[in-house]
Parts: structure tokens; sequence; C-alpha cells
């Protein structure tokens, strides 16, 4: 938890900058707040201090009605580190207990089920479960306040196993009935309006958030018939574990502080997962001062860190498409890449219900990689050394020896990258970016890279890059996306250059 005297001095200046990073409860009144609740702080001795809403929820306090705490952006710690504790917190978000309970998570990490509970009570102040039960209270208000689905509807999407443990858990929780919430809610302005069947959530983040950057990024990527976007608005198919979905997300308006996400989805227990992994693709939990901080230090950077503030890296909804994607594009311009994706799609991806047809933007699922894995290597449309790694690294995927779920060990997935014929450095560093949320992935062999510090003047070979960017630790990948961006000259190095 670090010094409770920093955390009391953020709660003091109401520092918005400490949302999500930790929690502070007040004894005298049991609630518990975000570290910029407008309410006047409490005295000293009466404040507790807390690593998640789990931990403060586990001690009896109930979340605070005016600042909203269980809806703080996540933490950036569990994408920064790679520790045991990190991943099943990756787990946790992406809604494993849900689906598969504590014993199912336990194995996934390789621990018993009480080890597990034990590292995680030491270190975030609350067992797998109580995790669970957090982010189940947190989703079930989003649905009560911003949709028109029955409360049985909430607590089964939430992923409560009944409709008595919803409303018990959201009572202690929130010190208020389930239709209470939704009652106050409505008090409030109206959402987004969306289409019959479509739930609109928000999905908050940490200010400032450069949003057109991210945006173009995905949409100059878009695969058709999978992905459609612009500058402003990002839409995709998502394989689901009940039923595909599709998902479109907006960039925020003003000074918004949350990405609005429209979702059409077969089964409402999937919604845990793809709120997930939506935050995932949008970077929704940075810290963009921390970043700042640290590359703004940089001479090279700083001008750029300056121009863009916020700046995100993408990130990605499906590990094993992105990583497909990304050999498909190696040595081929963007544009190349999603020619071959978009054929790829079309030749084997499955086709959405007509539930979800739409005039314009996805109408299929990219391929699984148990399809892909059962294609000849010509089926690519790449030379045969690549078309090989694709099939390879696909039944690696499918047969369970690759793991690029957000949980996934980081340090193990990329030594059996490299085990594959045909991946490289620079492939297994790209999927470490934006399939495993690394911040701190770094591409020094990229092509946009060597073009970006050429201009600049640095030397631009691998090992001067690599060299240089040590200065950028642990946020190398928000490094990139500076070098990416164009700070140092005219254009955009990833237009013209050779990144997927």
């Amino acid at each position: 938890m670090g010094d409770p005297e920093l955390w009391y001095r953020a709660v003091r200046s109401r520092d918005a900058r400490f949302d999500g990073w930790f929690f502070v409860a007040v004894t005298s009144t049991g609630i518990y707040c975000r570290p910029s609740c407008a309410s006047t702080p409490a005295r000293r001795e009466h404040l507790r201090f807390f690593p998640t809403a789990a931990a403060a929820q586990r001690s009896g306090f109930r979340a605070c009605k005016r600042c909203r705490p269980d809806a703080s952006p996540g933490s950036p710690e569990w994408n920064r580190r790679g520790d045991v504790v990190a991943r099943a917190m990756r787990d946790i978000a992406d809604g494993v207990v849900d689906r598969d309970g504590v014993a199912g998570l336990a194995s996934r990490l390789g621990y018993s089920t009480r080890q597990l509970n034990r590292l995680l009570l030491a270190e975030v102040g609350a067992g797998a479960l109580e995790l669970a039960r957090a982010q189940r209270a947190q989703t079930a208000r989003l649905l009560l306040e911003t949709t028109e689905l029955r409360a049985a509807e909430v607590a089964f999407a939430a992923g409560f196993g009944s409709v008595r443990q919803f409303n018990a858990t959201v009572r202690a929780v929130f010190d208020e009935p389930p239709l209470a919430l939704r009652a106050r809610s409505k008090r409030r302005a109206a959402t987004t309006a969306a289409p019959a069947g479509t739930l609109t959530l928000r999905l908050p983040f940490r200010r400032p958030y450069a949003a057109e950057p991210l945006f173009s990024f995905l949409s100059r990527r878009a695969v058709p018939g999978v992905e459609a976007g612009d500058g402003s608005r990002y839409r995709r198919s998502l394989a689901l574990p009940h039923g595909p979905a599709v998902a479109e997300v907006l960039a925020p308006e003003a000074d918004e502080p949350f990405l609005t996400a429209r979702l059409q989805l077969s089964d409402l227990r999937d919604l845990t997962r793809a709120m997930t992994r939506l935050r995932q693709l949008f970077d929704a939990d940075a810290d963009p001062r921390a970043v700042a901080g640290v590359l703004s230090g940089d001479p090279l950077l700083a001008p750029g860190v300056a121009a863009m503030p916020g700046l995100r890296v993408p990130g990605h909804v499906d590990g094993s498409e992105l990583a497909v994607r990304a050999l498909l594009g190696q040595q081929v311009s963007v544009a190349g890449a999603r020619t071959l994706a978009g054929r790829l799609a079309a030749a084997h991806g499955e086709p959405l219900p007509d539930s979800f047809a739409a005039a314009s933007g996805p109408v299929r699922l990219f391929p699984s990689a148990d399809t892909i894995a059962a294609l000849p290597p010509a089926a690519f449309g790449v030379p045969s050394g690549r078309g090989r790694a694709i099939v390879s690294l696909a039944a690696a995927v499918a047969g369970g020896e690759v793991d690029l779920r957000p949980g996934a060990d980081r340090e193990d997935v990329s030594a059996r990258l490299l085990a594959i014929p045909g991946i490289g450095p620079w492939t297994v560093a790209y999927i470490r970016m934006r399939a495993l949320s690394d911040p701190d992935a770094f591409l020094p062999s990229d092509l946009g890279v060597r073009r970006a510090l050429e201009r600049s003047g640095h030397p631009a070979d691998a090992r001067s890059a690599l060299a240089l960017a040590e200065r950028w630790r642990p946020y190398r990948a928000y490094g990139l996306q500076h070098l990416w961006a164009g700070s140092f000259g005219a254009g955009r190095p990833e237009d013209k250059e050779d990144v997927a």
C-alpha cells in the first residue's frame, strides 16, 4: 500500500490521479470513497486505506453514494505487473471466477485455491471470491443505472447465481435495494440513445485521453467485415463464450471522463468479459500522468508528450486474432495486412446472426484459432514459411500450449512464441504490447521506429534504439506510440511502413 501519509495528502487535495489506485474509508460513517470525493475529508484518525474496493467491502464499508468509488477506472497496477497476483486480478476482471469458479482460476495460475487466496489477501486485502463479488456489484450498478433490463436480467448478466444473492450483495455494498439505485439514476441526465436491444454503458478512464490517435490507429487497421471505424467511432464483432456480439465505442465528448460503449450480446452472461476486453482495447485503465512523468523527462519525447497528452497504447479484444494478424502483417504495409486479414475473414469467418446485421460494419467473426490451425499454409496469401508459422501458432493457441488471454504469464508466452519457427522478436513484442497489455513492450527493430529516430537525428539501429528506450521504462510501449504518432516530422510512420 505504500506510505499512508501520501494517501492522506492525496485525499486532502482530492487528487483524482489516485482514483482506482486505492480507496479511503471513514470509520465513523462506515463509507468508503475515491480519493477525489468531494465530501469534506474526515480527520486522519478516522480514515483507513485499502488497495481495492473488495478489501473495503470485506471490512464492512459501503460504497459512497456521492463519488461512486465502484465506478473508478481500474488500477494500472495489474497491467504493469506480471506476478501471480496481477495475473489473478486480470483474470478476475475478465470473468474467470464467474465462469470457472475460484478453483478454475487457481488451476489456470498453477496454484491451489488456498495458496491463491492467501496471496490475494496479503496483497490486495480480499480473496478471489470477494474480488469477483465486488466486480459483480459494480457491473450490476452500472446496468441498473444505464439500462432498462429487469432486475433478474441484471442479476444474471452481472454474474450472480441467483436474484436473492444479487439483492443481498447490492444492499450490503451500496446500502440500498437495486430498484432504489435505478430510481436515483433516472433523476440524472439521460444516457446516449441507442438502438433497441443494445446496452449502452460507460467505460471510465483517467484524463487526459487522446482519443483521435487511438481511434484512427484502429480504423486504419480495421479488417473488412469484422471491424469499421473512423477518428471518433469504432465498431467490431466479438467472439465471446456464450455467443457472438457486436460492440461500438464512441470517443468522449468535451470533458467526459468516459468512453460510451454500445453492446449487442447473444447472451447477457458475456457482459463482463466484453467490457473487460473493450477496456483493454482502449487502454482505459492507464495512468497518463504517471506515463507523462516518465516520458516528459526525456528531451526526445518531451515535445510529443506535451503535444499529445494522454496518448494510449492500442490493445485488442482477442489475443489469438491479434497474433495471426501480426504474422500476416510482417513485411507488408498496413493496407496490405488489412487486405490479407479481410480475405481470410471473408473465406473462413463465421457470419454473424441476422439480428446483428447493419448497413455498414461487422458482418462476421474473425476465424478462430481452431479454424486457422486446420488450414493449409497456402491459404493465407503469404510466403510458405510465414503460412506455416501462422498454422503452427494457431495450433499452439487452440491446443492450450500458448495462452494469449489477459492473465497470461508474459515471459512464458514470449518463450513459447519464439520457439515457433517463423516468429521473431518483433512479432513477440507486438503481441505483448497489444494482446497482453504490456506497458513496457518495445520494438527496437521496427521500421517506423527507425524512421522516427532518423528524422530526430538519433542513431536508428536496433541496439541504439533499445539503449535509448531504457530511460522510458516501465512505459516503453507509450514511448513507442509517440514515435509512431509522427512527433518528429510530417506524417505518421505507420501510415507508410510495415507496422501490423
